[in-house]
Formats: structure tokens, sequence, C-alpha cells
């Protein structure tokens, strides 16, 4: 941020805030924690905005949320804390999330030189180990049974669908009579499934199926979020974050109340896979992403896929 921006702090400059989208209202946040040190950032605390909910809490909230992904300790500061407090009492979205970045989030927003991505079979295959072919993993795939669920299906799009995703993303639910082996969790058993996403004609690029973890999930559902679709607007780091999380949450079928380190506990003891399938449904355009996670008892299995096009 140049150092002519101001911060909006006076009466007259707060109201003008109103008058801004809230693409702006998140990109201004950003750019206030990432060009400005905590003792200039503080007067714009000073005082409550007239609601809890309007463009001037917005604000805060997105510049409070933009400092914790940056490992600010603004706890420290005392009308940084007591706005923060004002504003889970408020029940504000964004004040549930943690107050620091946690590991599991070590990928958000990094630039690793060599590793972008995913955009080919090939990639994948040299930096994901692939699941081998299961006989017992198809055998399960032909015996699941799908639980449709609305409400975690718009929850595990939610990063997708808010940042602007030009196709609707698809997420399906299903349940297994007897527990599933991690190693044979893989393609074998995904393509027994009902997915459009895996549907029809398979090109030269086939069907990859390879193991992850769930910092790379969780990451894909950021970065989906935060970077934006071809339709959309980046929503920035605070509002990425918070579709990340409630998508994990959605694909993990945990209780929104569950505390985030347990929920890295859990996600932790489930497989998850990255794949590719080169089908009509994914686009292989601007980006592709398909997603599957088998939860720790083996019985239960969350797929989701997304395609994003300029076409």
């Amino acid at each position: 941020m140049s150092d002519d921006q101001m911060i909006p702090t006076d009466p007259a400059e707060l109201r003008k805030l109103a008058e801004c989208r809230p693409e702006r209202l998140r990109e201004l946040a950003a750019e206030l924690a990432a060009g400005r040190r905590l003792p200039e950032l503080e007067p714009l605390f000073a005082a409550w905005p007239h609601s809890a909910t309007g463009p001037e809490a917005e604000l805060r909230a997105c510049v409070l949320g933009e400092l914790s992904l940056r490992g600010v300790p603004w706890r420290q500061r005392p009308a940084l804390d007591a706005y923060a407090e004002r504003l889970r009492e408020a029940g504000h979205p964004l004040a549930r999330l943690p107050e620091t970045r946690l590991d599991i989030e070590h990928r958000f927003g990094a630039r690793t030189r060599g590793v972008g991505p995913v955009r080919s079979a090939g990639q994948l295959r040299a930096r994901f180990p692939e699941v081998p072919d299961s006989e017992r993993g198809a055998a399960a795939g032909r015996t699941a049974r799908e639980a449709p669920d609305a409400a975690r299906s718009r929850a595990a799009a939610g990063a997708f669908t808010a940042g602007g995703w030009a196709c609707a993303p698809e997420v399906r639910f299903f349940t297994l009579a007897r527990p599933l082996a991690a190693d044979d969790f893989g393609m074998s058993f995904l393509k027994e499934l009902p997915l459009d996403c895996l549907a029809g004609e398979v090109g030269p690029g086939g069907l990859p199926a390879c193991v992850t973890a769930a910092d790379d999930a969780l990451n894909e559902l950021y970065s989906a979020a935060a970077v934006g679709g071809v339709n959309g607007h980046p929503l920035h780091g605070a509002y990425a974050r918070l579709h990340a999380w409630q998508g994990l949450y959605a694909l993990l079928d945990l209780p929104a109340e569950t505390p985030f380190l347990e929920a890295v506990r859990y996600a932790a003891g489930c497989r998850w896979l990255r794949f590719m399938a080169f089908t009509r449904w994914f686009r292989h355009d601007t980006a592709d992403v398909g997603l599957a996670v088998l939860d720790p008892s083996g019985t239960r299995v969350s797929v989701l896929a997304a395609t994003d096009t300029d076409d």
C-alpha cells in the first residue's frame, strides 16, 4: 500500500465506508494489514462504530483477520483486543476464527518457487503418491450409499461459490456398511460412485488419485476463495480463511462449535485424496480441484469437485 493511503479514523472518513462495496472493504483491510504497523492502526479501533454489522465494523473485523493470518500479535494492544471481544459478543463470523495462524494454515498465501497449482496428471503424480488399483476399494464403492445433506454441501462448496467460480461444484457424501482400509481408498473406489465429475468418456490423462494431507485440502479451499474465480472477486485473507474452515468442517461433518485444534487433530486421522479426471465435467481451463476424504472409522466419505473456466 502506498504511503499516502489514508487510514480511515475520523467520523467523516468512516461514514464514507458506507459507500464502499464489500470487496473494496476487504481489499482495503488487506492493504492496511500489509502496509501499516500496529501503532499506525490503533486509532482505527479507538471508538465503537454505530453498528456492529455495518461497514465500519466490517473493515475492522477484516483488518483483525488479516493481521491474524500474518502472525501479528495484535492481542497485546488493548484497543484491538477490546474491539475483537466486542465483535465476538456481536456474533461477527470472523470473530470465531483463531487469533493466530495455526500450523495447518502454513500454506495460506505462500508462494514457493517451483511449486504452483497442479494442472496436469504428470504434476499430480510427480508431487503426490498415487494410490494403486484395489479390487476391495472397487467393491466398496459399488455398495456405498449416498447420504445427501444440502446444508453441508453448501458449506463445503462455499469457498468456490463465494469466490465466483464459473461452474457449480459437486459435493457428495457416502456411507459404507463396512470399514474401508485407507490403502483401498483411491480411484478404484471413487469411480464406482455415482459422481458426475467422473462420468462419461475419459481422456488420455486418465483418472489419477493421490494421497495428500489435510493442510493441502484446506489450502485448496483457501486459495479458491482468496484468489477468486472468473465470475467473482478475490475475498482476500480474512473471508477466504473463514470459507476454508467452514468447508473443512463440512467435509468432515464436524459441529460448528468444535474447537479448531480438535478439528485439526481429527482431520489428521482421516485419509485425504487429490484426484484429477479428464472427463467432460472438468473444464481443464483456469482451475480444477478434486478432493475426497475418508473418515477415521473408514465408513464415511466426502467428495468435492470444482472447475472454473472463462469460456
